[in-house]
């Protein structure tokens, strides 16, 4: 008799963990995982206490390194494995809210089921707004998810280092993205 009640409870609780679970790793408009738009950089300790968090300064306006504009908060699972980038929006701030996100890890995804291994023909499903093209590689924007998916020109047949205007149509259907950020203004 017992066994029975004891059997719904250790179900339901299986399904709670593997929605969180999904959750974790789930790119939406404005959310990275448990990360959100009102995620403030104190909070990424509870959200990863799980995981390791390897915080790098830009020493603001004083400091002496004029190559980093942003702090930046590198996450990291407990085996090594680098998860994400996150930039928040004030430096030198505990209380400020995240700028972006940059992903690392395929693991994270969209509904579409876009992650950092999609090629071009995966990606270009969804709205893409346009692409711009830069020294060494092609962004696309796509403004239904607030993304930008870098495309290294090298995958495009491209030369490094021309602004040459890209089309949608130049992009080859198996390009792989080289950078993968959700922004959150």
């Amino acid at each position: 008799m017992i066994k029975k009640s004891i059997l719904p409870l250790v179900m339901v609780s299986l399904f709670i963990i593997s929605c969180s679970n999904n959750n974790k790793f789930k790119i939406e408009k404005g959310k990275v995982g448990l990360v959100d738009q009102t995620t403030t950089v104190k909070d990424l300790k509870v959200i990863f206490k799980n995981d390791s968090i390897v915080t790098n300064l830009s020493e603001g306006a004083l400091g002496d390194n004029y190559f980093q504009d942003d702090d930046e908060y590198l996450i990291y699972e407990k085996g090594g494995k680098h998860l994400l980038t996150i930039i928040p929006q004030e430096q030198l701030d505990s209380t400020s809210t995240i700028k972006s996100i940059e992903i690392h890890d395929a693991r994270f995804k969209t509904n579409e089921g876009i992650n950092l291994n999609s090629n071009f023909s995966e990606i270009n499903s969804t709205n893409i707004l346009r692409p711009e093209s830069t020294l060494q590689s092609v962004t696309l924007f796509v403004d239904e998810l607030n993304v930008t998916i870098a495309i290294d020109k090298q995958e495009l047949g491209l030369r490094d280092f021309s602004t040459q205007k890209v089309s949608l149509e130049q992009i080859p259907d198996l390009a792989k993205m080289k950078s993968f950020v959700v922004w959150f203004n």
